[in-house]
C-alpha cells in the first residue's frame, strides 16, 4: 500500500471516530493493514497538518484538502480554542493551554515565524516561549492575551 492510500486511511478514521493519541490511531491503521512506525505516523501527522484538539485529533477546518496551508486553522482559532493565559518571565513566556493544546498552539506559533519569538517548546499544557529580550516578550505577552480573549 502506498503512502496515498495511508494517508486516505487516515483521514478516513480521524474523520469518522474520536482519535485519542499516536498510539491508537497507529493501532487502528494496524487494523487496516498499514503495518507504520512511530516515527512514519508522525510524519504523516504533520505532513497532513492533523492537530490534537480537546476531543483528539482532527482535520483542519474538517476540510480533506490538507495540503493547501490556508486549510489550517489560524493561530487567533487555535488560541481561542486551547489558549488559557499567558504568564512573563524575563524574556520568556509560558503560554498555559488545556490539556493536550500545547503541541497545536506552539505548531501555530512556529507557523506564524514572528521575529519575536526564538523558537517555543511544548508540553502537554503548557508552551514555553523565548523571546530575544525583554520588551519583545512583554509586547507578544500583549498580542498573544487579546487573541486568547
Amino acid at each position: 500500500m502506498t503512502k496515498y492510500d495511508r494517508h486516505n486511511a487516515i483521514r478516513e478514521l480521524v474523520a469518522s471516530a474520536v482519535v485519542a493519541n499516536q498510539d491508537e490511531l497507529r493501532r487502528k491503521l494496524v487494523r487496516h493493514g498499514f503495518d507504520v512506525t512511530q516515527a512514519t505516523l508522525s510524519r504523516d501527522i504533520r505532513e497532513m497538518h492533523i492537530y490534537k484538539g480537546p476531543n483528539g485529533y482532527a482535520l483542519p477546518s474538517g476540510n480533506l484538502a490538507v495540503d493547501e496551508d490556508d486549510s489550517l486553522p489560524s493561530i487567533r482559532e487555535i488560541l481561542e480554542s486551547f489558549g488559557l493565559k499567558v504568564k512573563q518571565a524575563l524574556n520568556q513566556l509560558v503560554l498555559i493551554t488545556t490539556s493536550g493544546g500545547a503541541q497545536p498552539v506552539a505548531l501555530a506559533i512556529d507557523h506564524e515565524d514572528w521575529n519575536e519569538i526564538v523558537g517555543t517548546i511544548a508540553g502537554d499544557d503548557t508552551v514555553l516561549i523565548i523571546c530575544p529580550d525583554e520588551k519583545q516578550a512583554s509586547l507578544l505577552r500583549s498580542r498573544l492575551e487579546e487573541m486568547i480573549g
